[in-house]
């Protein structure tokens, strides 16, 4: 029998994660000064009074005196026991949970420290290395990356806030100096520092003849690097590899520094390079974050909009720079709730932040912000770029390009309001635009399913009964034209969370097909009363294969108007009891058969098939 959670492991534990994260893949999270709040999810309220403090890694609720850690939100939240709680966290992190006791066996015991031994090692080597890095800008031997820093206006504090450093021109600098304070060369290369060659077994640093910049966590903590060459090497700038604590996808350079300014943050500027957003803080304009190497992700988009309400995208002016713009703006659309805000800013062709900056002053930079474009304005801009709206069809492709981008859209006021503003500029009725955009998700919705890959499947826990892992299916199947009405019903019920509570008690009469488990799955979990929202749903998945079915779907709302989905789902399953009450002894065994393909059939179920195997027998 396994001791119980070592508590050094807790506090460490907690110390990695930050609870808006957390918490906010649950709850709608708005900033709130400090803090972020939202309404509570552990009772019925209509004004927020449920807060989560970053500072304090805390959340309290004023309305019914729920608080805790993060912990002990997921205990609640997810109806989790506390090491189910703990395991959850820990696999979020890439850490496997360490317990304690006498009856942990001495190779468990023996495993555990070295696990624990890893991790500050980890800790260690990365804050080493950036000591190294900060220590060579001293050395006679970086006097041009100073040269360089000094030219593009940088000041003492400026670099000492981002911590900018150097990496000499050699090839094993930083891995002899490693070395010597006894960090093994298998470790640094795990974690980014060294590159080995798999055909001679050698190994050298990954960073030569660069300008340094730590990539930090929302404790200031260093995940990985960022360099800059000097020179005409490439590549220009190289950042990290992916790691067991730096993943490009999730990560903002910047992000750190930015939530530790005195002033309030209430906006965000997303701009391409570690130089731009240290280039805009010299000049005062200390609210710049950048992506590293990659485009807006999801995950981005969800740190920024727990931190602020309003982000702004800023590009070049080029060709390049409007392409980047279009797809950071089909990203930002499906996590636009109503309260939050997206701005476009377009630099001049051959400007970017760093030169515009240096050139025009901090006041005229901050009037392009104030000017930059609402992401209504962009929207319908972008659409009707190249067209001659003059004739019919250069019309018709404006009009489809605009509900291509609406429909990823989430329900909500701003949804309605562009869908008004599409009618005003087209002169199509909205009445007819959003039965245009209905039948378009409609016939889409084939090829969509067809777009979903798989992943591994996660840990699905939750307050129904957990299935075994033979009881996950793939939803790579091709949806078919016809849709089932199980897979309707999950639809709807996804959409509009609020019906479970008109479905009959019994849920006899949802069909045992390859729909039938995970639309169970997702009635017993609203059932459970934490789940008020599509998106709480879709993070409880988050992860497995059912999660990325139940996002596909949540991408396509049911083209049935919201005061009649009642009847509709009263109507469907009015039809399956019905069906039920009239299968033959084939259809029903079939039905059973089909199910067994997806998960575990009961012991009734079980002895129901070899009764009707029986009964198929004596007609044969």
């Amino acid at each position: 029998m396994a001791g119980p959670i070592s508590q050094r492991f807790i506090d460490d534990l907690l110390a990695r994660v930050d609870i808006a994260e957390v918490v906010g893949e649950r709850v709608t999270l708005k900033k709130a000064g400090k803090n972020l709040s939202g309404l509570c999810p552990f009772h019925d309220e209509k004004s927020p009074s449920f807060t989560v403090s970053r500072d304090k890694q805390f959340y309290h609720c004023f309305g019914c005196g729920a608080h805790g850690n993060a912990i002990r939100f997921l205990m609640e939240y997810d109806r989790l026991s506390f090491p189910e709680a703990v395991e959850q966290l820990a696999s979020r992190q890439g850490m496997e949970v360490e317990r304690e006791g006498d009856n942990l066996s001495p190779h468990d015991q023996k495993r555990q420290q070295q696990q624990r031994q890893q991790r500050q090692e980890a800790d260690n080597l990365l804050e080493m290395a950036q000591r190294f890095f900060l220590q060579n800008l001293k050395h006679d031997d970086a006097e041009e990356a100073r040269r360089y820093l000094r030219q593009r206006g940088l000041s003492d504090d400026i670099m000492a806030r981002f911590g900018i450093g150097f990496a000499f021109d050699r090839w094993d600098a930083l891995k002899a100096h490693l070395l010597q304070q006894g960090v093994s060369e298998a470790l640094q290369a795990e974690y980014g520092l060294l590159v080995q060659k798999e055909e001679t077994g050698r190994s050298y640093d990954r960073f030569r003849h660069r300008v340094m910049f730590p990539i930090r966590d929302w404790k200031g903590r260093v995940l990985g690097f960022g360099g800059r060459v000097l020179g005409d090497a490439k590549p220009k700038y190289l950042n990290s590899p992916e790691t067991p604590v730096f993943h490009k996808g999730r990560e903002l350079y910047g992000l750190y520094e930015a939530r530790e300014q005195k002033e309030r943050c209430d906006s965000l500027i997303v701009v391409e390079g570690y130089m731009d957003v240290v280039a805009l803080a010299q000049h005062g304009i200390t609210n710049a974050v950048a992506t590293l190497g990659t485009a807006v992700t999801e995950d981005h988009l969800q740190r920024m909009y727990r931190l602020v309400d309003e982000v702004v995208f800023c590009f070049d002016g080029d060709d390049a720079g409007r392409r980047a713009a279009k797809r950071a703006l089909e990203h930002v659309l499906p996590v636009m709730i109503d309260g939050r805000q997206a701005r476009f800013l377009f630099l001049p062709e051959g400007e970017d932040p760093d030169s515009l900056v240096r050139r025009e002053g901090t006041e005229r930079f901050r009037d392009r912000i104030r000017c930059a474009s609402a992401l209504s304005e962009f929207l319908f801009d972008q659409a009707k770029e190249g067209l001659d709206l003059g004739n019919i069809e250069s019309r018709e492709r404006y009009v489809t390009s605009v509900l291509g981008l609406l429909e990823r859209l989430p329900e909500g006021l701003l949804r309605s309001l562009l869908f008004k503003e599409l009618s005003d500029r087209s002169g199509i009725k909205e009445e007819r635009l959003t039965s245009l955009a209905a039948l378009r998700q409609q016939g889409g919705r084939n090829a969509a399913s067809s777009d979903v890959t798989a992943e591994p499947a996660g840990h699905v826990t939750g307050a129904y009964e957990r299935r075994e892992p033979s009881a996950r299916r793939s939803f790579q199947q091709t949806r078919p034209v016809k849709e089932p009405e199980s897979l309707k019903i999950l639809r709807l019920i996804l959409h509009t969370p609020g019906l479970h509570g008109h479905l009959p008690e019994s849920l006899e009469w949802c069909p045992q097909d390859e729909y039938g488990a995970l639309l169970t799955d997702v009635i017993q979990l609203l059932r459970a009363g934490r789940y008020t929202s599509p998106q709480a749903v879709l993070a409880h998945y988050h992860g497995s294969e059912q999660g990325m079915f139940l996002r596909t779907l949540s991408r396509h709302p049911p083209d049935i108007p919201r005061e009649c989905r009642q009847q509709e789902l009263d109507g469907w399953i009015a039809f399956l009891k019905r069906r039920q009450q009239t299968a033959t002894p084939q259809e029903e065994y079939d039905a059973l058969l089909e199910k067994s393909r997806h998960t575990a059939l009961s012991k009734e179920e079980k002895q129901r098939v070899a009764a009707l195997l029986m009964e198929l027998a004596a007609q044969r």
